[in-house]
């Protein structure tokens, strides 16, 4: 059971399964609010292997109901996952990335699932000036969102102490490619940016995350489903560290946009100036970043995605 299927990562790793495996049967476990869209899936929903199930994961009733049809994994993409919303209205935050965990925890619990994979962000170590983090370095979130993913980070970690519950906790760097919601500052920017909107950059530009391509990721967090230790977790990072400047510069000139087109704003309280992970612990399994190694190709290819699809996008941005 994927929860969460209906959002970006979600689809991304739907879409992977079912790609890779004949012999799977994946269950789409999604509340669909406003970042899920069954368009990300509308390819597959036909395909035997598939089942959508519209629920909360809140609703202990509705995950135990989807959980006792026989799901042996539960993969938990389900999440509040934009800074600027968890600024402006936190409580949705903290009732969907914790209670929303616990709830899943407690069906894994009560029908004996075989394995559990919480999906979190590298968000939740805060940011670091020097270096980078690995899975071991102290949590330091900085925004409600973080602190949310934290704290379930925990609760996680504490099921499988107490429990013996088979857990796994996989912790990204910022996602992009096709199927990303238009809030998100990659396709926002190339959305505004096809239309000769202007791009506002928060404070100097400068804070710096570190880009993986989703398909990278998906690769990952299916090695750690497969071959992660139980009670462990694994950072998954595309090693490419840019300044959101930058990224805004690498649209601009792709779409052959004016950089009069940039504007600054006034910085959000609370931005983390850069976050660097390590994933050496994941590329021991064998993992490596292929796609995300080229940057500026999946750059170009996720830009040019959405000037493609301007069906899938041109109805959440008008919303």
């Amino acid at each position: 059971m994927v929860t969460g299927g209906a959002g970006f990562i979600g689809s991304n790793f739907i879409h992977y399964l079912l790609k890779r495996y004949d012999d799977i049967q994946v269950v789409n476990f999604d509340k669909l609010t406003y970042a899920g869209n069954l368009d990300n899936l509308r390819d597959v929903e036909r395909d035997a292997r598939y089942t959508f199930i519209k629920g909360d994961i809140c609703d202990a009733e509705a995950v135990q109901g989807a959980v006792k049809q026989g799901v042996d994994q539960i993969i938990n993409f389900a999440a509040e996952s934009h800074v600027d919303r968890s600024i402006s209205g936190p409580e949705t935050f903290i009732r969907t990335d914790i209670l929303g965990s616990f709830t899943l925890l407690e069906a894994c619990r009560k029908f004996d699932v075989k394995n559990y994979i919480q999906i979190s962000t590298d968000e939740v170590y805060g940011s670091i000036e020097k270096g980078s983090c690995e899975e071991t370095a102290p949590l330091n979130p900085s925004s409600p969102y973080s602190a949310s993913k934290a704290s379930a980070d925990l609760l996680v970690h504490s099921y499988y102490v107490t429990y013996g519950l088979p857990v796994c906790i996989t912790r990204s760097s910022n996602n992009f490619g096709p199927l990303q919601y238009p809030e998100k500052l990659i396709p926002s920017f190339i959305i505004k940016a096809i239309h000769n909107e202007r791009l506002p950059v928060y404070g100097d530009g400068l804070n710096i995350r570190d880009w993986l391509y989703v398909e990278d990721n998906c690769k990952g967090i299916d090695l750690v489903r497969l071959r992660g230790q139980k009670g462990d977790i694994y950072n998954i990072g595309g090693d490419n560290e840019r300044t959101n400047i930058t990224i805004t510069q690498i649209i601009l000139e792709e779409l052959q946009k004016p950089p009069s087109l940039i504007f600054f704003v006034q910085d959000r309280p609370g931005h983390d100036r850069r976050y660097s992970i390590k994933s050496v612990k994941l590329k021991k399994l064998g993992w490596e970043p292929t796609l995300s190694k080229n940057f500026m190709g999946a750059m170009k290819t996720t830009i040019r995605w959405y000037v493609q699809n301007e069906w899938w996008w041109k109805k959440l941005v008008s919303s």
